[in-house]
């Protein structure tokens, strides 16, 4: 098996769990549906975002559409719990608090098999749908200082990852990956494991690619895994904002993007197009989910990815260092 997207711009819904701020109720499902109406047929959730409010309100945005008609993706590892907490004190490691507006509810991570079956449970039921089509291990190598991620990665790959295998040998979900924000656990699994591909964050793009490209990318395209390309703005660095890696951007990174935008200025170039069509040029991606929590910002995203773009622009980047030699470049004009 492995990874089928019907669209090359999905839709992301780490928003809809009010990431940054609280969005109102029909805010969100107006995005949903401004998505579905422009033809998005992909919608990529977790029960992290918001402690699984994004999972509620895909699932009441998407419950009076045929479910024959899109591809879901979902992710195993944390549980949601009944117990509620202080949401502004909740320790997500790396994202803080990223989701103090959530729901209170607490979250605990769990990569066993038996945890993987509860979550799948679980999120069918805040989705209000029989099925999945794709589930992601979320973070088993984020959020765990040292190298404990790797014991934590191998709690993952035997009980998770052997789950989910069943799951997908009983074609009751048609495929399987990670959804991290780092390189090297894909490849890993890709060694010790048969995964169908991987929803990465901020791996592959135009501000963070030449680590994919060393061994990923082609070990993906060798074993016939598709990746999907989560973040492509950077946490928003590459979309006018201040945001690397869920943080402040550091001087380095705001010195890059400042490169980018001058390379994007001089040829007439939208920087947040350039983003889009790069992570997509490559044969291994399946699709690029810019997340969205406003319905205008669905149209936009995707005028942004059929925009043109001169083939003097990506030699350019190529020429000044901004991008790597070994980068499939658009098809420009």
């Amino acid at each position: 098996m492995s990874i089928s997207i019907p669209t090359k711009i999905g839709f992301g819904t780490a928003p809809l769990g009010n990431m940054y701020r609280n969005i109102p109720e029909q805010e969100a499902l107006d995005t949903v549906e401004a998505a579905w109406q422009q033809g998005i047929r992909y919608f990529d959730t977790a029960p992290l975002y918001g402690a699984g409010l994004a999972e509620i309100r895909l699932g009441k945005a998407l419950q009076h559409h045929s479910r024959d008609e899109y591809v879901l993706s979902t992710k195993v590892g944390r549980l949601i719990l009944d117990e509620v907490e202080d949401t502004s004190t909740r320790d997500l490691g790396e994202k803080g608090g990223l989701f103090e507006h959530g729901l209170p509810n607490k979250i605990a991570y769990d990569y066993t098999a038996d945890g993987t079956m509860r979550a799948v449970e679980s999120s069918l039921k805040r989705l209000k749908t029989d099925r999945l089509d794709i589930v992601f291990i979320h973070d088993p190598a984020k959020d765990f200082h040292g190298d404990a991620w790797k014991d934590v990665f191998q709690t993952a790959m035997s009980g998770a990852a052997v789950a989910l295998d069943r799951l997908r040998d009983e074609g009751v979900i048609k495929a399987w990956g990670l959804g991290v924000n780092r390189v090297e656990p894909c490849v890993m699994a890709l060694q010790q494991s048969d995964p169908d591909g991987f929803l990465i964050a901020g791996r592959y793009t135009l501000l963070d690619h030449a680590e994919a490209l060393q061994e990923l990318m082609p070990l993906s395209l060798e074993r016939g895994a598709r990746i999907v390309v989560g973040g492509p703005y950077n946490s928003g660095i590459l979309a006018g904002g201040e945001h690397y890696e869920y943080q402040k951007a550091t001087p380095e990174i705001l010195a890059r993007v400042e490169n980018l935008r001058a390379a994007c200025a001089e040829f007439g170039v939208d920087i947040r197009a350039a983003a889009l069509q790069f992570s997509l040029a490559h044969p291994a991606v399946a699709a690029v989910i810019p997340g969205a929590s406003r319905p205008s910002r669905i149209a936009e995203n995707l005028a942004l990815a059929d925009a043109a773009i001169p083939a003097a622009f990506w030699q350019a980047l190529r020429t000044r260092g901004l991008v790597s030699p070994d980068a499939p470049l658009p098809n420009a004009i």
